[in-house]
């Protein structure tokens, strides 16, 4: 290698270490404690971080099935590998014991764990970001309280280049940025209440919203298929799927709150959500979210409505759905779809089945309906599976008709859909 050569590998070596210092995150200290939360009692301070705690579902990510609470080790599936939760116990050689306030804090609002090293946006920072610092206080305050548990937190299981610090600092350059929840002066206390429990704790948009190539959310709250748990997470910002504009307040609470409503049901991954995190709620904080929820824009768009064919395939097809459902899902559901509601969801007019994306009345119909066990909804009625007794064109042609009866209107389901969807684990 001759010296010209050298100095070129070496001028191309300080370029990008210059370069990396400059999109490298900077440290952002967002505001202090307040007074109020620096003399809050500490028993009074713990149970408000309990209250985050739930609120942010920690547990969903920070727990594996029959594992110890908050010790870490489940694997969240992304395109890129697998991001392994740490344990956040506070033990203090594998847990976070060692970690003050300010670390804690940092985690939340900047993404930087105590040793400086950034973290992957599968922990939703991005989100908690928003959250104030005396509510990262009282959550920090809470996690030092709970059982200590040793177990060493597992590395990542990421792919080449994913696995670089220097790749993640530059996706952060692009699409993340450290900021506090800003109240909007022209909204109501209850408003801005809602909003920064979607937006921070609530972590709402980490579902709710399609992901780029390199898995950065593209708009707000306007729905996203979450391929590693099988699942379309409903748009909340266009009513032709789950926007809520012309829902009643009461309707979108007793959904948020217990599971069931008059007007539809949770099942799949938001009934976890429903069960462990937003029953536990205030119900003043659950209707806050749903006054928010209400109030976003209605971002439907104009739509075309499909054209169903009329060849004799097609309507042997339908009719071979219409059979299936007069034997296996008429009897709760009504010869009309009509339901029996909470408990029996009407299926006409239901926009759950009407979406692009069919896979949430595949999975139902595949692995069973199950709404959550709550409170206010302590013996949950369910829906059996059929994937035992059906197969993948029975499945196809019953979703299919519910696309197609009653008014609904969207178009069929193939059975190569149902197929792709029959094996994907229900978690």
């Amino acid at each position: 290698m001759n010296r010209n050569t050298k100095i070129a590998i070496a001028a191309a070596l300080l370029l990008a270490a210059a370069a990396l210092g400059f999109i490298w995150p900077k440290h952002d200290t967002g505001p202090a404690p307040s007074a109020a939360s620096q003399n809050m009692p500490l028993a009074e301070k713990v149970a408000r971080g309990a209250y985050l705690a739930k609120a942010a579902d920690c547990m969903a990510c920070h727990t594996t099935r029959g594992g110890a609470a908050y010790a870490g080790g489940r694997a969240l599936q992304t395109p890129f590998g697998n991001v392994i939760s740490p344990n956040i116990t506070p033990d203090k050689e594998t847990g976070i014991g060692n970690w003050s306030a300010n670390d804690f804090w940092n985690a939340l609002h900047n993404g930087k764990a105590k040793d400086g090293r950034l973290l992957y946006p599968a922990f939703p920072y991005t989100n908690y970001t928003a959250m104030t610092r005396d509510d990262s206080d009282a959550m920090y305050a809470y996690f030092q309280t709970i059982t200590p548990v040793r177990q060493a937190s597992r590395p990542h299981e990421l792919r080449f280049p994913y696995n670089q610090q220097a790749m993640l600092a530059v996706w952060r350059a692009l699409y993340f940025k450290p900021a506090v929840y800003t109240p909007d002066t022209s909204k109501s206390a209850e408003w801005n209440r809602g909003a920064y429990l979607v937006q921070g704790p609530g972590h709402c948009i980490a579902c709710h919203s399609e992901r780029n190539v390199l898995g950065a959310s593209d708009k707000g709250l306007s729905g996203g298929l979450i391929p590693v748990l099988g699942w379309y997470a409903p748009s909340l910002t266009s009513d032709r799927e789950a926007g809520l504009g012309d829902w009643e307040i009461k309707d979108i609470t007793d959904l948020l709150k217990t599971g069931i409503s008059q007007r539809a049901t949770v099942f799949g991954p938001m009934a976890e959500v429903v069960r462990e995190s937003l029953q536990h709620l205030s119900d003043e904080d659950v209707r806050a979210m749903a006054v928010y929820l209400k109030s976003l824009p209605n971002e439907s768009g104009e739509h075309e409505p499909y054209e169903r064919s009329k060849e004799p395939e097609a309507l042997a097809w339908l009719n071979a759905g219409e059979q299936i459902y007069r034997k296996q899902c008429m009897d709760c559901h009504g010869e009309k779809g009509e339901g029996i509601p909470p408990h029996y969801p009407p299926l006409a007019g239901n926009r759950a089945l009407t979406m692009d994306e069919a896979v949430n009345p595949v999975r139902i119909v595949l692995n069973g309906g199950f709404a959550p066990g709550t409170a206010g909804n302590p013996r949950p009625y369910g829906m059996p599976p059929f994937g035992h007794n059906l197969n993948d064109v029975e499945v196809a042609q019953v979703v299919s008709y519910l696309r197609a009866a009653w008014g609904n209107n969207a178009p069929p389901v193939e059975s190569t859909t149902v197929n792709r969807y029959r094996n994907v684990p229900l978690e």
